[in-house]
């Protein structure tokens, strides 16, 4: 009874999350109530509380989850077999650009949405962002590390230094590409990506 009664109570969670995800990735933040989450969500408007004790510590939650989903793809498409970790790097930015175009609001990266808006509204989330962005960064650091020791590509800065401009590189492509509503940004992106790593065009 009590396993049931956990396994229903976390399903009612995890489906508040993945609604919130899907709507907030679309919106932004302020701009969605609890209320259109619940009712899409289906779950009763008094239930929220139980589960989530603020908005803000919704909106943390929120993106816990969400980085712990992106950074398992992201160590899935880093460690694709009979790859070079550069075609695998190319493939990370490519699945980026993807995610960026699509029109579903779930494959909408949070920390592109979210990273202006709710780091000055909330710390927990702010911190939330840090840790998660961190994580993405440290990745990027190691392939780019392992890349070079193997001679995929090259570099002519230090693994971190090449981390952080990559990943700035691209969250600036993503705002952009909001902006300017073409792909132009990304392609840019790429060349200097494929520059920095000394990839062959």
């Amino acid at each position: 009874m009590n396993s049931a009664i956990a396994h229903e109570t976390n399903d009612a969670r995890e489906s508040i999350l993945s609604t919130g995800r899907r709507i907030i990735a679309g919106k932004g933040y302020s701009a969605v109530g609890l209320n259109e989450i619940l009712s899409t969500a289906g779950i009763p408007k008094g239930s929220f509380y139980h589960y989530f004790g603020s908005k803000d510590a919704f909106g943390e939650a929120l993106l816990e989850s969400y980085f712990e989903d992106y950074l398992a793809d992201m160590d899935r498409t880093l460690s694709a077999a009979g790859l070079t970790m550069a075609q695998r790097l190319m493939n990370y930015w490519y699945g980026w650009q993807l995610n960026q175009l699509s029109i579903d609001g779930q494959g909408k990266c949070l920390a592109v949405k979210l990273g202006a808006e709710v780091a000055d509204l909330s710390e927990a989330m702010r911190l939330s962002l840090k840790r998660g962005t961190s994580g993405i960064v440290e990745r990027i650091t190691r392939a780019v590390e392992a890349g070079a020791a193997e001679g995929s590509l090259s570099i002519d800065s230090t693994p971190d230094v090449i981390g952080q401009s990559l990943y700035q590189l691209w969250l600036g492509a993503s705002v952009m590409h909001k902006i300017v509503r073409d792909t132009q940004p990304f392609e840019t992106a790429t060349a200097v990506t494929r520059q920095i790593l000394h990839l062959d065009v």
